[in-house]
């Protein structure tokens, strides 16, 4: 379902692309570390949101599929600052708590069987390989049918206005940069539907809902609250990480020249000269940014992708070892470090692999490409029964539900009965049995 919100809410003139995520420990702790604060507020267990970043160039944010939001990385790029980022977390946060994808639940059970079809047709052919069949399918149905499901009403939109103001106030937030962001989506309006970003197409927009968040903010405690600074920076980062990494270089060097010596001006041409690639410049920028900053833990992570990139995964590893001494909780820096370590193909760093990518998965478990490296890292060690649960794990994930019965029942055979893998295997066995 994560998949067919994506999907549905992707830009129509690249459905090619409405599936792309991105994943990044320093992009996602930055988002997590806005919004924590505002989850908080709004009474949900922060650990319960999951934030999923879309590789759109659309600015465009939407929850989907009960308390999951998703963030193009076109908004995070054309945002000015933090408090633009926070205030659409704050909105969005604002239909979570709303209950507003319920109402859109039942607004789906008024809608044709042709809309539904298309919707579960579209998804379909798209989750297998035809994103341009399920778009043309998508794009057939019943055009009110779509604009009822797609769109919050402006009740709605005002609701949640309303409670992400009441959020922001909660943990001492300027709204400023909610009201910047509406006033952005305000220049749109008059564009034609085919032009407008599709925040504003899912987003109704109204001058009583900006008039009102100016008129709170006029009266706010906070109004001219600053930003912590290190938020400010984060956002600097974050910006110049998602231009060098989705832009060409040539774009890259424009918005960063050689002669800005900032932090963020350094770290941007280090990652386009490394996609570049030029890894001898790369590697003189991002040793220099280490000297600097010499505890920050994407600096090393940076340089042991690198070098992991380039065939040089033995001088990778200190750089993943560091970067997880620095951040131990992040489950992409373990497993950048496992994945290291498998590579070495070494017997000695097999049980520390193991232990790495049990840690990745122990804090993101849906990863079915992590399961598939620790049952090769299993398999390594000849343990070939907890090498069997792992590919039942990732076969369950892609929905593979007979590959997924055949390595769970290896697994029973061979794991002690009664175990506790001997037991998880029992489980996988049971859900795919169901599937």
């Amino acid at each position: 379902m994560v998949f067919f919100a994506v999907f549905l809410l992707g830009p129509a003139g690249s459905p090619a692309n409405a599936f792309s995520f991105i994943r990044d420990a320093e992009i996602e702790n930055t988002i997590r570390a806005y919004s924590t604060p505002l989850f908080q507020a709004a009474g949900l267990e922060p650990s319960n949101i999951k934030i999923f970043l879309v590789k759109d160039n659309s600015l465009n944010a939407f929850v989907a599929g009960g308390q999951k939001i998703f963030i193009n990385t076109g908004l995070l790029a054309r945002s000015q600052n933090a408090g633009q980022i926070i205030g659409v977390i704050a909105h969005e946060t604002g239909h979570i708590a709303g209950g507003h994808l319920g109402r859109i639940r039942e607004a789906m059970k008024k809608s044709t069987a042709q809309t539904i079809l298309a919707y579960v047709l579209g998804g379909a052919a798209a989750i297998g390989g035809r994103p341009d069949v399920g778009q043309a399918i998508v794009l057939g149905g019943k055009q009110a049918g779509l604009r009822s499901l797609l769109h919050y009403s402006r009740t709605q939109e005002s609701a949640a206005d309303q409670a992400a103001l009441r959020f922001l106030d909660t943990a001492n937030i300027s709204a400023g940069g909610l009201l910047e962001f509406l006033d952005i989506l305000g220049g749109q309006e008059l564009l034609s539907a085919s032009r407008q970003d599709p925040y504003l197409r899912s987003h109704p927009l109204t001058s009583e809902r900006t008039a009102a968040i100016r008129a709170h903010l006029a009266r706010s405690p906070n109004k001219d609250k600053p930003f912590p600074r290190r938020f400010q920076e984060m956002h600097a980062r974050m910006r110049a990480k998602l231009h060098a990494f989705l832009e060409p270089l040539a774009y890259t060097l424009r918005r960063y020249k050689e002669t800005d010596d900032s932090l963020v001006s350094r770290y941007a041409r280090a990652i386009a000269y490394y996609r570049h690639p030029d890894l001898e410049k790369a590697l003189r920028l991002i040793d220099g940014l280490i000297a600097d900053r010499p505890d920050d833990p994407y600096f090393y992570e940076l340089k042991g992708q690198m070098l992991f990139e380039n065939g040089r995964a033995a001088v990778a590893l200190g750089s993943y070892e560091r970067a997880v001494q620095l951040l131990p909780s992040s489950s992409l820096l373990r497993s950048g470090l496992a994945q290291a370590q498998l590579e070495m193909n070494d017997p000695a760093l097999l049980e520390p692999a193991i232990l790495n990518f049990r840690a990745a998965l122990h804090r993101d478990s849906g990863r079915p490409f992590l399961w598939h490296q620790l049952a090769i890292a299993y398999g390594r060690q000849g343990r070939m029964g907890h090498s069997s649960l792992a590919l039942a794990e990732e076969a369950m994930l892609k929905g593979k539900a007979k590959v997924a019965r055949y390595q769970a029942g290896r697994a029973a055979t061979l794991l002690p009965r009664g175990s506790v893998g001997w037991l998880q295997s029992q489980d996988i066995l049971q859900a795919a049995r169901k599937k």
